[in-house]
């Protein structure tokens, strides 16, 4: 339920991760009783990277309390979050980033992280939940089962005080600002060789419109996926599919669905690339845009029933 004005790549609107309340009330209309749990992510990754505002963050909330439906914040990108709502968001500019991640999961009932991303972590994440008691104890019946004692879910005393620090250092003004601004130089590359990508750039990565690339390969061919095995070929580059390829087929009917967007995504590693690292990925897609009509698409050979994005297997046409 995103936003109208995320489906357009080309717009340059601020806040293009935000919830669409007004479809959110349609859902929770057409399906009563039917809707557990209200999950919005910051960052929203399927959209692109693109923030949420606080001003959306707080109405989803209000939504979710009136119609009883628990609302989960999917924090692992918090802290660029945060510094977005403080880069744009009329009255938040004075604010610290600790006061602005204080005043976001405010709003929610719970939230998941992965610790692999905004804490700086090489593993682990966190569940955290406010008031459900019995829901606590249910998630911490399995976590016990599952990954070890809540006290440190299966990771070792490094990894707990690793994360400790990562979840302190996410939020320093000055590494957002070289790690956002490193996505922006990528993008703004891409940019001046005509490759339309999500607009304006996101805190993680450049999502490439691989549908206006490839505009002749179909959506159930996987025109996002196409293109990332293209990158991989071109210079050994890893890209992912954030498209039809990821969203998978209808439960019912076993179809294809078509996503909104058919985007490749190039997540950007923390404290990690230089910025020549980042020319040698825009030289190296202008090199496969020179060539996209001799490009192909893709079919499905092999796919597991769940979460086919990470195992399936394909084969060009």
């Amino acid at each position: 339920a995103v936003v109208p004005e995320a489906k357009d790549p080309r717009l340059l609107s601020p806040f293009k991760g935000n919830m669409d309340t007004e479809r959110l009330l349609s859902l929770i209309k057409e399906n009563p009783g039917k809707i557990g749990l209200i999950v919005m992510t910051v960052t929203n990754n399927s959209a692109g990277g693109q923030p949420v505002s606080m001003e959306n963050i707080r109405e989803v909330g209000k939504i979710a309390k009136a119609h009883g439906i628990p609302f989960c914040l999917d924090a692992a990108r918090f802290s660029e979050n945060a510094y977005f709502i403080k880069e744009r968001e009329a009255g938040y500019r004075d604010k610290s980033l600790k006061e602005i991640v204080s005043e976001m999961f405010s709003y929610a009932d719970m939230f998941t992280m992965s610790a692999k991303k905004d804490a700086l972590l090489n593993i682990g994440g966190l569940i955290g939940i406010k008031e459900d008691e019995e829901l606590y104890r249910k998630v911490a019946n399995r976590t016990i089962s599952y990954e070890g004692f809540v006290s440190y879910g299966g990771l070792a005393g490094r990894d707990l005080e690793a994360m400790r620090i990562g979840l302190l250092e996410a939020l320093d003004e000055g590494y957002l600002r070289y790690r956002i601004g490193q996505v922006r130089y990528l993008w703004e590359r891409l940019e001046e060789a005509g490759i339309v990508s999500q607009s304006p750039p996101g805190g993680h990565g450049v999502f490439v419109d691989a549908k206006a690339m490839l505009p002749h390969i179909p959506y159930y061919q996987f025109p996002a996926q196409a293109l990332a095995v293209e990158l991989y070929i071109e210079a050994g580059i890893r890209s992912c599919d954030i498209g039809s390829f990821l969203l998978g087929r209808d439960p019912e009917t076993g179809e294809q669905l078509e996503a909104e967007f058919e985007f490749t995504r190039l997540a950007i590693p923390r404290r990690v690339y230089t910025q020549a690292h980042l020319d040698y990925v825009a030289d190296a897609l202008i090199a496969v845009k020179n060539r996209s009509k001799d490009i192909k698409g893709y079919e499905i050979v092999w796919e597991p029933p769940v979460l086919r994005h990470f195992q399936a297997k394909l084969r060009p046409l």
